[in-house]
């Protein structure tokens, strides 16, 4: 079973353009950059650095950053529903991932405490990595170039090589999901695709068709088309996040 975590997607940009808008704090086209646009700046910027240090950055980013509307930790912006969703179907036999544009070696130091999936069932975008000595130590190390975007037309690519078994559930929330959802429909037997809409601006946030992030468009005509679920964030969830520790 697999889920989607969200992320800002843009399907051209130029390599350029989100660095200058970072080094400009133009946030909003940074985040329109799109995945290979947010690799790009997470590749610059940590290139050389081995598995170890970059695990340690993330982890102690994540114990500390806030997100500044809800103000509480990021790792705490979790969905409810979602983990609910995660134990029921746990409980009942199903292994769960997590395929998402987003950077592998990121989403794996807080997967595992924040949903209960391990690293090694967390499929993502990847840079480049070399095995070197250093210090006479055996290290994995970060180079400057990407490896693979799991984005889009990506993600069953990821799922085929990662995972190597066609899903029997799918959920997501933006176009770039569209495909992940088709090769899960496609299998033999029974088989479900879901769609979370963001409609809710006052408990989250409320986008869809015309946003520049999470855009959720052609993917919500093929969805009531083929009867896939659409679940309406407004309408259909009770709660949104976990109550605060």
């Amino acid at each position: 079973m697999l889920f989607r975590s969200l992320a800002p997607r843009h399907p051209e940009w130029k390599t350029e353009q989100p660095f200058k808008a970072l080094l400009e704090g133009d946030m909003k086209a940074v985040t329109a950059s799109g995945e290979k646009g947010l690799m790009e700046i997470v590749m610059a910027t940590h290139a050389g650095m081995t598995a170890a240090e970059f695990k340690r950055e993330v982890t102690d980013w994540l114990a500390s950053a806030i997100q500044p509307r809800f103000k509480r930790p990021y790792i705490e912006c979790l969905y409810q529903p979602q983990l609910e969703l995660l134990e029921y179907l746990r409980a009942n036999g199903f292994k769960t991932f997590i395929v998402s544009g987003g950077g592998i070696q990121f989403m794996r130091p807080m997967t595992e405490k924040a949903y209960g999936i391990p690293p090694e069932q967390v499929v993502g975008s990847s840079v480049v990595s070399e095995f070197k000595i250093i210090d006479g130590k055996p290290e994995i190390v970060r180079m400057p170039k990407i490896d693979f975007i799991d984005d889009k037309e990506g993600k069953p690519i990821g799922i085929y090589e990662h995972i190597g078994r066609r899903p029997i559930l799918a959920f997501g929330n933006a176009d770039a999901d569209m495909q992940m959802i088709q090769y899960t429909k496609a299998g033999a037997g029974p088989r479900l695709g879901l769609y979370v809409h963001h409609t809710d601006g006052e408990r989250e946030y409320a986008y869809d068709r015309k946003s520049s992030v999470g855009k959720l468009d052609k993917a919500l005509d093929m969805a009531v088309a083929n009867g896939w679920i659409i679940v309406d964030m407004k309408k259909d969830w009770k709660t949104i996040f976990p109550p605060e520790k």
